[in-house]
């Protein structure tokens, strides 16, 4: 199936989307779901093997870098996709053009915006990602004969208000202190650390400042406390160990 035509949402933009269709993005092959690393988390989880490979015949696998976006926030929606590997920011435009970013994703959650006509936010790669990416209405066409993919959408929504709630009590309620160790721990428990159980953050600390409406400065100083304390230890640029997870969870919940 050539998607070609579906990944052109604006002309501006096709040359970005022509240079994500790497060969990466041909067509997934035979057994592509049996090897894939999410199989067991991501939307379709629990579908049979030949609806897998229905599924698949829709899709194609897209190999992102690091910066690039899949979906701009107003444009119509036509694409969805599952995230293979990777870390992704969604964010939004302030009315005098200042970018917010609104959320994380991770490997095994799902992007996009299903039964819907226009995408809310922006989606950019903030690392080299995979996708399994979909045209929107042929994804709907497919889960809307699927009841076990539309259950699974339903509990990601749902699972996203939840996340939702907590944010808006992280952002109105808790402190500066409370609200970098609540970060640390949701990527500590997200990304996949290394032989060392080191994390490498996919946000710079102006970009987690932004994230938790904190100056730089105040996210400085908060990670540099708790490398002081032992909490966590600090490798590099941007990795992180997180040294002691019970004292971390202590200090995200301001106890």
């Amino acid at each position: 199936m050539d998607m070609r035509f579906d990944l052109a949402q604006k002309a501006p933009r096709d040359a970005e989307m022509a240079l994500m269709m790497t060969p990466a993005a041909s067509g997934c092959g035979a057994g592509c779901c049996d090897r894939c690393e999410v199989r067991d988390q991501a939307v379709c989880a629990d579908l049979d093997a030949r609806e897998r490979e229905a599924l698949n015949r829709i899709g194609r696998r897209v190999t992102l870098k690091a910066g690039q976006t899949v979906m701009w926030e107003g444009d119509s929606s036509t694409l969805v996709a599952n995230v293979i590997e990777g870390t992704l920011k969604l964010s939004t435009s302030t009315g005098d053009g200042r970018e917010q970013i609104v959320g994380v994703v991770y490997a095994s959650d799902f992007i996009g915006r299903p039964f819907g006509a226009r995408t809310p936010h922006s989606v950019t790669a903030l690392t080299d990602a995979r996708l399994c990416l979909y045209p929107r209405g042929a994804f709907d066409g497919f889960a809307r004969t699927h009841p076990q993919l539309e259950h699974r959408l339903l509990q990601r929504t749902l699972d996203d208000l939840d996340r939702t709630r907590a944010w808006m009590l992280l952002l109105g309620r808790k402190n500066a202190q409370e609200k970098v160790a609540t970060l640390l721990l949701d990527m500590g428990r997200r990304l996949r650390g290394g032989r060392d159980g080191v994390i490498e953050l996919p946000l710079s600390r102006q970009q987690i400042a932004d994230v938790l409406g904190l100056t730089i400065e105040t996210v400085s100083r908060q990670i540099s406390e708790m490398k002081r304390l032992g909490v966590i230890a600090l490798v590099g640029r941007r990795g992180v160990r997180i040294c002691d997870a019970a004292w971390l969870e202590s200090l995200a919940e301001g106890e």
